[in-house]
């Protein structure tokens, strides 16, 4: 299916999402500024303010330390930039370890943000703080498998859906949080055929990361995207540029001309 350009576009809502279940794979990235999602919104259906920023941006080693006041800042920037994508806001660690704070923190997003919803990780034992802000009008978006925010809890990350055991658990997760009232799951670093079984499990539509083909919607981190994360490449990442190489080329050129005096030249000077 053809990508529509910018003038075609029409507003992406959370019925939009739920509708392109088993019909039209659903494309997801994260972003975290105006300038960004800008560019992103000519393309994609949602926009994931995630607090991956933590790692990418900030330079942190994990997502734990992102708070509150960070995500709503760079959510309000990228609601800046993106005009038809929907925006789904990451709540960072900490930020709903019970139904009222969680309620709290999610009346914050939508007071101070024009993110559409918001994203929790966390199965079964999530599923009644998921109905609490569901039944309080805030969208949520679920995410199961591999739980970037249980990493020190679990000793690492560690790939799930490897055991009928585990399938099983993790389709009862999915199921728990679709009768909650999620509109989406976000499923991460599951087997392939776990994340097929998921999604067929569910009415809801699923966005895998690193869990195959067989999920409704892919989601990436734009910076692992287009190659400017260089720490490491986890298997599932495909870089569709080499961004930081590109870069650096180019400030090479840009620092060497001033060096020379090459630049500016006549056609850049007032």
């Amino acid at each position: 299916m053809s990508i529509q350009t910018p003038k075609e576009r029409s507003k992406v809502t959370i019925s939009t999402i739920k509708s392109m279940k088993s019909i039209e794979p659903i494309v997801m990235i994260t972003a975290y500024d105006a300038l960004f999602a800008k560019i992103f919104d000519e393309s994609v259906d949602i926009i994931l303010v995630g607090d991956s920023l933590n790692m990418s941006f900030m330079g942190k080693n994990d997502t734990l330390s992102a708070n509150m006041e960070i995500m709503i800042y760079h959510t309000k920037a990228v609601c800046s930039g993106a005009k038809s994508a929907l925006i789904v806001l990451d709540m960072p660690f900490g930020s709903y370890t019970n139904e009222d704070i969680a309620l709290k923190n999610a009346v914050d997003v939508y007071r101070k943000t024009d993110a559409h919803a918001v994203k929790i990780e966390g199965g079964k034992e999530r599923a009644n703080i998921i109905k609490r802000l569901c039944e309080n009008s805030i969208a949520v978006m679920g995410h199961i498998g591999l739980m970037p925010q249980f990493v020190r809890s679990e000793g690492g990350y560690r790939v799930k859906g490897k055991d009928t055991q585990s399938v099983n658990s993790l389709i009862e997760d999915a199921l728990a949080i679709e009768k909650a009232g999620a509109f989406a799951i976000v499923v991460e670093g599951v087997k392939s055929e776990a994340a097929k079984a998921i999604t067929k499990a569910v009415k809801i539509p699923t966005i895998g990361i690193g869990a195959g083909v067989h999920t409704d919607g892919q989601v990436l981190v734009w910076s692992d995207a287009f190659g400017f994360f260089e720490d490491f490449k986890p298997k599932f990442v495909k870089e569709y540029m080499s961004g930081a190489k590109l870069i650096r080329e180019a400030l090479f050129k840009y620092a060497s001309e001033v060096k020379k005096r090459e630049f500016p030249d006549r056609e850049h000077t007032y």
